[in-house]
This record gives structure tokens, sequence and C-alpha cells, in this order.
């Protein structure tokens, strides 16, 4: 398997979705696959804002995800949806960046109230970008996330649960699908 990358929309260095990808990224590593991140920090500002299509730091993400084996994405919840600079980066991004690429959305809010942010908001985003295979993912609770224990930040144990299934889940449609690339 080549790797897999992980986005991380979180605006702040700080934040809980960011201890959140940092997990993800663990898990992954203890399952040996090779995790390449993303985040909207590694960016100008200027070049999102201005829709620097052709800025090198631009161009190199775009070559990372046409290269990856799947993508998960982690946001914290903004206004009911995720955040404008993860919205700004996506838009940057081909129509087809996540062609034939399993993706697991992970959202981190304040309230239940936004429980569905996944399903409205994000989905049809990642869909817009040909998105096929989206599991259901996962939205925790800003409670639930200890951001001063980085091996075990998830402090619920059903949501815990939920992540590290999905979790396995979406490592194994893209473990199978960079197999069957690699028989081509």
């Amino acid at each position: 398997m080549s790797y897999l990358v992980s986005i991380s929309g979180s605006p702040s260095e700080a934040s809980r979705s960011s201890v959140v990808s940092a997990y993800i990224k663990r898990k992954a590593e203890e399952r040996g696959l090779s995790v390449r991140e993303i985040s909207v920090l590694d960016f100008d500002p200027d070049v999102l804002i201005r829709g620097k299509y052709d800025d090198p730091s631009i161009t190199e993400a775009i070559s990372v995800l046409r290269g990856a084996s799947g993508v998960v994405i982690v946001s914290p919840v903004y206004k009911a949806a995720y955040t404008g600079a993860l919205k700004t980066l996506l838009d940057l991004l081909p129509q087809d960046i996540f062609k034939n690429k399993p993706l697991f959305p992970l959202m981190v809010g304040g309230s239940a109230a936004h429980l569905l942010a996944i399903d409205y908001a994000l989905k049809p985003l990642l869909a817009a970008l040909s998105a096929q295979t989206i599991l259901k993912g996962v939205y925790v609770l800003d409670k639930y996330v200890d951001k001063s224990d980085a091996n075990e930040p998830i402090k619920d144990e059903e949501v815990q649960e939920k992540v590290d299934v999905q979790f396995e889940q979406f490592a194994e449609i893209a473990q199978n699908l960079s197999i069957q690339k690699e028989l081509k």
C-alpha cells in the first residue's frame, strides 16, 4: 500500500480535531500504514483566499492526494458545517481528486445539535470531488476529547469504539484498493 492522507481542517494548531487527527495517524502507523498529513495551516492564507490553484503548495498537495490510497478528513464544526479554511482548500483541488479513494470523515463539535454536519455538509462536498466510497463517519463531541492525552484522547467508550471500527473499515478498504491498483 502506498500511504494514507490525513487532512486537517482546523485553523488552530491546538484543537480537539487536531488531537483526533493525530490519534488516527497513530492508529494507522500501529497497523503498519504510512500517513502523510495536510493541514489548512500548511498554506499561506493568501494562497487559499485568492484561489491560487497553481501555487507550489497546492500542486504539492494535489500530488500527495493523487498518490494516496485513502483520505481521512478531520474538521471542527463551525456554524453547523466544516471550517471555511477547509472549504477554501478543497475548492482549489481538482474535481476528481477523491475518485477511487475511500474517505473517512470525522468532525468534532461542541454540541449534539450539529450531529448531522457530516451527512448534510461534508459528504455532499466530498461527493462533488468525485468521492465514491465515503464511510459513515464519526461526529465527536468536544467534551469527549482530552487534548492532554495524545495516546487515548477520546474519553467516551462508545465514541471510541465507533472511531476505531470505522477506521478499521477504512484501512481495510484502502489496503484492498491499493492491492488492486498494484495488480493492474
